[in-house]
């Protein structure tokens, strides 16, 4: 028996677009495989700051639904949190408004604006999912083959070879997409973090400098303060750059003075797999196996995973039962 005979969907990435679209498949039933070039807890989902936001993401159509299907699947898992890498913890978007937002906005639960106590400038004061993302991915994992499903690591040099042992493929390749398709309008954008020793602090904080590349943030994860960050167009470099993380350190320092202090336990650097808008439709090979693509989501993947899985699965569902009724 071939592998092609005993698997329905051959999922490509095993970041957490890959692991979370093959949970949704697995959990409707499907017969699913992960194709990851590394393992989860070296992909850039790793790295991620971890907080539900759909921030720099297109198209804005669609962003919002997929978003807060997200968010109410993570308000579910955060009833585990010591399993599932998922709590609700409150914070501060400074220099936000919600006129600057979408329709989506209206429908977050308790979003309002920061009062002076919380934020002396203009910002928004809201309780979100903050995902501590090495935690989820192997609760993703561990999820997934409770319900059936499996994880190889395996590099696809083409997306003909996972069509050559399954009928259904959804590509999940994140910044692996533009070899891959290929699609030359996948980039990477650099996001440099630095990881210190919480010196008590509970809430989350988040500032973006529309202007140039920088932004400040500071995120309570079990493992320590997450510190961030950068958003740097077209940048390939994995090193961290001393001189950066400096910068870093005291961007949030002036924000929460305590940090400047604070113990560095290390440095991360990811590359978010950004696109003009995510890809996220179905293509018809030629000999009638279906490819659906589920990427581009640049720094927001954590933020729309269950929306996007859900559309994607929908998108297989849809062809499988049209396939059933040409029979």
């Amino acid at each position: 028996m071939t592998h092609g005979d005993d698997t329905d969907v051959i999922v490509v990435g095993g970041g957490v677009a890959g692991l979370t679209t093959a949970v949704v498949l697995a959990e409707r039933g499907r017969r699913v495989r992960v194709w990851t070039r590394e393992p989860a807890e070296r992909t850039t989902s790793a790295v991620a700051g971890g907080l539900w936001w759909p921030y720099r993401i297109e198209p804005q159509g669609l962003v919002g639904d997929w978003s807060l299907v997200s968010l109410e699947r993570y308000q579910e898992l955060a009833t585990d949190p010591e399993r599932t890498g998922v709590r609700v913890v409150e914070g501060v978007h400074a220099e936000t408004g919600l006129d600057t937002l979408g329709p989506w906005a209206k429908r977050v639960p308790g979003l309002r604006a920061a009062t002076a106590e919380e934020y002396a400038g203009v910002g928004l004061w809201a309780r979100l999912p903050l995902i501590d993302m090495p935690a989820h991915l192997a609760w993703l994992r561990e999820r997934l083959r409770a319900t059936g499903g499996s994880v190889e690591v395996r590099a696809a040099a083409s997306l003909a070879e996972p069509l050559a042992e399954a009928r259904h493929v959804v590509n999940c390749s994140g910044l692996g997409a533009r070899s891959l398709v290929p699609d030359a309008s996948v980039r990477p954008v650099r996001g440099q973090l630095v990881l210190v020793e919480n010196p008590g602090i509970r809430t989350w904080f988040t500032a973006a400098d529309s202007a140039s590349h920088e932004t400040t943030y500071f995120l309570p994860q079990p493992r320590g303060l997450v510190l961030g960050g950068t958003a740097e167009d077209g940048s390939w470099s994995l090193e961290p750059d001393p001189a950066v993380a400096q910068a870093i350190v005291a961007r949030c320092a002036r924000v929460r003075p305590e940090i400047g202090g604070a113990r560095i336990i290390g440095h991360r650097v990811g590359l978010r797999p950004a696109r003009p808008s995510v890809r996220l439709e179905r293509e018809h090979t030629h000999d009638g196996r279906v490819l659906v693509h589920n990427y581009g989501h640049g720094g927001a993947g954590v933020t729309v995973a269950w929306g996007c899985a859900r559309a994607a699965a929908e998108l297989l569902t849809e062809q499988t039962e049209q396939a059933a009724r040409a029979e």
